[in-house]
This record gives structure tokens, C-alpha cells and sequence, in this order.
């Protein structure tokens, strides 16, 4: 009777061992357009996660981006996205006309990333040099309640215009933008996003292009979570001039479903190998460690906050 009690309990054991991975053992990394940022940081950060977490089942989806991560994440569809400052914060309030109608409780910051610049690139041949310019234009504002486009609508609304105040709206994606001027059926595009994000480098190629400022007073009349920026020379073909700008930082957000553990391997695995993460994209330049806690505007994963609790980060 012993022998057979012991058989079934090694037999139990061995059943556990073999059971599927938990939920949290899934590692799904929300991004955004393949033609963003988002996803090539996405799929490096994929990359350190397996051999992180080798148990993992890790994976890379491309979203609509911001506010859809977020949406996804609070539904416990995803455990990593990338999402722009200013819809963390509306996630957070429940700014319905965000595309939050109620506050997403179960949002939990990992790190504040690289900053995105909004990037106003028009056809050399639209004549178009100043925002003021951009009415009666045909402009492309992003895809329908995405990060993008809810800055572009912050942005117009902070230089007194609208999008009444333009000639057509289109809101596309940022490759479908770009295809569009290709073709002379658009004036301009808006994109948030890191600098020499590869849509608009291919725009540069094709096409002459003109990267329109954003004035400073537009920049203060924004406030935070906008501050000034600046869009190097030779960024782009054929732009041979700094431009000002603004930018906002993006963060990544995981929920409180993820364990602390997880939560822990996957900060840990990104800024001890940072590295990599330039490698795949140029805007993971500007990712700091000592700023990962900047601007926070939900609640730390405390399998983050042990990270930088070792490494001496702290939000002051």
C-alpha cells in the first residue's frame, strides 16, 4: 500500500511538471506598425526575453499601437507594449475621447523608453514649409485614435487650428502615408515616432521632402507630458537643417496579472542589454536607465521597482 501511495504521488509530480505553462509564462509584446519603431524594438526586445525567460513563450504582435496596447494589456491580452506618455495618462484618467472610456486599473509601469518626435514631413512641391501651411491640405494624421494621431489633434488644437482647418484628413498608417505621397495623393504626414523611423526615410528616398517645425510657443502652450525637440540634420535625405519640434517619451507598460518575477527578468533583460536594442533601432540611443522612472503617471510593477531598487534608480 506504501509502494502504491509513493507511485501516485511521483506520478502526480511528474503531471505537474509537465503541466502547460502558466498565463505568465506567455510573453506577448505589443508594438505597432511594422514600418514604426515600435516593432523592430519590439522584435529585439523578443529576442532577450528568450534567452531570458527560455521557458517563455515569447512573441511579437503589430498593433494600431498606443492606445490599442493599452486596451489589450488591461484585457490581459498582452504582458509588454509600447505606448506613447500622454496615452498612458489618458489610459489612466479615462479620457473616453482618448479611446479609454473608463480608467484602466491594471496598467503597471516597466521603464519610460526613448522620447518620440512628432515629425511633420510634407512634398517638396506642396509648397508647404509652415504649420499654418498645412490648411487646405491634404494631411495624414495616423491611424483612427492611435498615439499619433491623438497628438496630432494636441498639437493643432495648441497652433489654434483644427482638423476643419485642413483641405482632406486622411488617418493611415504610417507605410500607407507615405504611399500616398509617393503617388501626389497627399500633401503631408504626422508621425510620432523615433527619429529615422524607417517610413519616413523611405518617403526621403523617393521623393523631395520638407520637414516642417513646430514652434516653441506651440510647445509651451502643450505643457507636459510635451517638451521641446529637435530633429537632427541629415535625419532624413535632403534635410540638411536641424528642425524643432516636440516629443514626448514613450513607455512601456505591462499589468498587474504579470508576475514579479517575470516583471523583474523582463526590466533586467532590457537595460543590461542595451546594446542589442541600438543595434536594432537607432532611437534606443536615447534609453537611460536613470530616466526609466521619469514621468510615470501609473503605478510601478514592483517586479520592476526590485530592479531598480538594485541598481539604485529612483523617481526624483
Amino acid at each position: 500500500m506504501t509502494i502504491r501511495k509513493s507511485l501516485a504521488a511521483a506520478v502526480v509530480a511528474l503531471s505537474a511538471s509537465a503541466a502547460p505553462l502558466a498565463a505568465q509564462d506567455f510573453v506577448n509584446i505589443l508594438t505597432g506598425g511594422t514600418s514604426g519603431v515600435y516593432y523592430p524594438m519590439g522584435v529585439a526586445i523578443s529576442k532577450l526575453y528568450s534567452e531570458a525567460m527560455p521557458d517563455a513563450r515569447v512573441q511579437v504582435q503589430s498593433t494600431k499601437a498606443s492606445v490599442e496596447n493599452l486596451n489589450l494589456l488591461q484585457q490581459g491580452r498582452g504582458e509588454l507594449g509600447f505606448s506613447l506618455g500622454d496615452s498612458v495618462k489618458a489610459a489612466a484618467e479615462g479620457d473616453e475621447e482618448a479611446g479609454f472610456p473608463a480608467p484602466l486599473d491594471k496598467l503597471r509601469g516597466l521603464a519610460a523608453f526613448y522620447p518620440n518626435y512628432i515629425q511633420i514631413v510634407a512634398s517638396e512641391e506642396s509648397g508647404i514649409t509652415t504649420l499654418e501651411d498645412l490648411k487646405g491640405k491634404a494631411v495624414s494624421v495616423g491611424a483612427p485614435k492611435s498615439g499619433t494621431e491623438l497628438n496630432a489633434r494636441k498639437i493643432f488644437e495648441a497652433a489654434g487650428m483644427s482638423y476643419d482647418d485642413l483641405g482632406k484628413v486622411e488617418y493611415l498608417p504610417f507605410a500607407e502615408s507615405v504611399e500616398l505621397m509617393k503617388n501626389r495623393q497627399l500633401d503631408a504626414t504626422l508621425q510620432s515616432a523615433g527619429l529615422g523611423v524607417a517610413s519616413l526615410k523611405d518617403l526621403s528616398t523617393s521623393i523631395p521632402i520638407t520637414v516642417v517645425s513646430v514652434p516653441s510657443e506651440v510647445v509651451d502652450t502643450l505643457g507636459a507630458p510635451y517638451v521641446a525637440g529637435e530633429i537632427p540634420a541629415g535625419t532624413y535625405e535632403g534635410q540638411d537643417e536641424a528642425v524643432g519640434t516636440v516629443a514626448i517619451i514613450n513607455y512601456l507598460v505591462t499589468s498587474d496579472a504579470v508576475s514579479d518575477d517575470t516583471a523583474y527578468l523582463m526590466t533586467k533583460s532590457i537595460f543590461e542589454n542595451l546594446d542589442d536594442l541600438r543595434a536594432a533601432h537607432s532611437a534606443a540611443e536615447a534609453v537611460d536607465v536613470q530616466k526609466a522612472l521619469q514621468g510615470m503617471t501609473v503605478p510601478v510593477h514592483p517586479g520592476a521597482q526590485r530592479y531598480y531598487d538594485e541598481v539604485g534608480v529612483s523617481a526624483e
